[in-house]
């Protein structure tokens, strides 16, 4: 103990004491806000909940950044755009669902499925066509070209849509079904919330199992471990690469069609905030691990949500929940400094067998 303290330099020292505030101001902020009684049970309840159902748009998100960095070791910064695509497009066909009365009807869940495979087609494509024309021909450059390579590809997309369907924000139809409350033992939540939740929950888990125990997950794992042992025993890199930017950009466009039901808002920027947030939360929970992804993805919508009123409330910030921004990127920085890791990543000290 003698040793490691006389070892420790003025750079340690400043990050313990950086540590130790934040601590501090965590519990104190909890400590207050928990003690004065502002927000009831209720209150509390609505905060997790609406934290789940954002997690769960996120962490389907973040499986694509993660996925395509376990591969290919690069981030896609325009997987954001990814998302948007599908929600963009899939906003059309349900505002024809929306003027037919099909979301009136009892046929409400046809309509919201076929919504869900145009948004995932649309984000499968898009990201399939990202693969072929912008990342393939630099495979083998410097890692930071597919780097910059990413964030013209975004910027190419939000204005190649906002040229197709406009610079206005859109809003989707109302499901007059699933504006309705569900209430169990005094909790009343919204159906829609409990779609979001229990959809991306059951989304992840398909994903999991299909990478645990198909001949295509095991793949996929194999190219992540080494593309040069996996070709040599006879899988094809490039089929697999471009299933892994399939998947993702499906899981994308599910998120997106998610992301319309609770914000009921789309545009051709939608797709910024939210693929940000999602690469935290991929950071957060150890970037090229899927488990880690929907942790994270999870851990930091109820984070967003229940952080606010929790933490700065009790310190006496006005309008805390305006600040939601400031807590997941701050806790991306502190991720970086303090665990860059992650989660359930692996260290970055040891090399992969």
């Amino acid at each position: 103990m003698r040793q490691r303290l006389a070892n420790m330099t003025a750079t340690d020292v400043f990050l313990w004491v950086i540590r130790i505030a934040i601590i501090g101001a965590t519990v104190w902020g909890s400590y207050s806000t928990l003690s004065s009684g502002k927000y009831s049970g209720e209150n509390w309840a609505d905060f997790i909940v609406f934290g789940l159902s954002q997690g769960g748009i996120y962490a389907l998100i973040a499986l694509g950044y993660t996925l395509v960095y376990g591969i290919l070791l690069m981030i896609n910064f325009a997987h954001g755009e990814v998302f948007m695509a599908g929600a963009f497009t899939a906003y059309h066909v349900a505002i024809a669902f929306g003027n037919a009365g099909t979301f009136d009807g009892n046929l409400w869940w046809f309509a919201l499925i076929i919504c869900a495979l145009v948004a995932m087609a649309t984000s499968l494509v898009v990201a399939v066509l990202l693969e072929r024309v912008a990342y393939r021909p630099l495979r083998k450059a410097p890692r930071l070209v597919p780097l910059i390579t990413a964030i013209g590809a975004s910027y190419f997309l939000q204005y190649t849509f906002r040229g197709l369907y406009g610079s206005g924000i859109s809003t989707y139809p109302r499901v007059p079904i699933l504006d309705m409350d569900v209430c169990w033992a005094g909790l009343c939540v919204t159906r829609t919330q409990v779609v979001v939740i229990f959809t991306s929950i059951a989304l992840m888990v398909a994903m999991y199992l299909f990478n645990q125990y198909t001949k295509m997950g095991k793949a996929m794992r194999a190219v992540s471990q080494d593309k040069e042992i996996a070709a040599l025993m006879g899988i094809d890199v490039d089929r697999v690469i471009v299933f892994t930017f399939a998947l993702g950009g499906a899981l994308a466009g599910a998120a997106g069609i998610l992301y319309a039901l609770i914000y009921k808002q789309v545009q051709f920027f939608m797709g910024f905030f939210p693929g940000i947030k999602a690469f935290t939360a991929a950071v957060l929970g150890g970037i090229g691990n899927p488990v880690g992804a929907m942790i994270g993805g999870f851990f930091l919508g109820m984070f967003e949500s229940v952080g606010p009123s929790l933490f700065l409330d009790g310190l006496g910030i006005v309008a805390p929940y305006q600040l939601k921004d400031v807590i997941s990127f701050s806790m991306l920085v502190l991720v970086l400094i303090f665990a860059p890791a992650g989660i359930l990543g692996e260290q970055l000290y040891v090399k992969k067998a």
